[in-house]
């Protein structure tokens, strides 16, 4: 199975702008971010997808790989997939710009699932035991069946405690995907639903259009830097 990495990386954000170039422990959070996927070798190429020479030249300065998109995108996925359309992989992972402490067994064993013809689709989950993470709404949530396949994500707490004594898991979300380079290039062509539009959550597109997810749970504890307050929390845990 031939697999390659695309990060999506746009250097305007609407909480965060320029967040991709903040320093993190001396390092640029893409660089970080590169540094870390190219290091777990399980891909056959890695590459920088973004929209701005800033970011192209950082990572060119330092040895990675980068390319510059060439439309407008309102999505990562969406702006991996013009690159997909030329690449020969069978299975393209998307790990954002913004999660710099991407490791090794996490994304192997997101890989691995593929093994199961029947998953276009998959991404990554943590447990989640902070109150306030889980109230917090740019923690994105979600819920799973029993065959581990995604129901629903929400930046609002789910599933919601009428009863308490059931105690059911909580997870987050973690923004990496894999997909079957033909599920990737099908989504790119897909109108954004009402519940993405809602929540702001483009995995909500597969579920809105009925491509499964798979997901899988990891216990890494990283930090996707979407606020300043993120990047702190990252420097601690750096």
């Amino acid at each position: 199975m031939t697999a390659v990495a695309l990060i999506p990386a746009r250097l305007g954000a609407t909480r965060f702008p320029g967040k991709l170039l903040a320093t993190l422990g001396g390092k640029t959070v893409i660089r970080r971010t590169y540094e870390s996927v190219a290091a777990t070798r399980l891909f056959d190429d890695v590459l920088v997808v973004c929209d701005s020479e800033a970011i192209e030249e950082e990572i060119v300065r330092h040895g990675g790989r980068a390319v510059r998109s060439t439309r407008s995108h309102d999505s990562g996925t969406d702006r991996i997939a013009e690159v997909a359309e030329s690449l020969a992989a069978d299975v393209v992972l998307n790990v954002q710009g913004d999660t710099p402490f991407t490791q090794r067994e996490p994304l192997e064993r997101l890989l691995a699932v593929f093994a199961d013809r029947a998953v276009r689709v998959g991404s990554l989950m943590r447990p989640l035991a902070d109150p306030a993470l889980v109230a917090n709404p740019n923690c994105v949530k979600v819920v799973v069946d029993q065959e581990m396949n995604a129901l629903f994500f929400s930046r609002s707490p789910i599933p919601y405690l009428r009863d308490r004594a059931a105690e059911p898991p909580f997870y987050e979300h973690v923004g990496v995907y894999a997909f079957r380079r033909e599920a990737l290039l099908t989504f790119a062509k897909l109108a954004p639903g009402p519940l993405e539009r809602a929540e702001k959550i483009e995995a909500l597109r597969y579920l809105e259009h009925g491509m499964g997810i798979r997901m899988v749970i990891t216990e890494f504890p990283g930090v996707e830097i979407d606020t300043p307050d993120d990047l702190a929390r990252a420097e601690q845990l750096l």
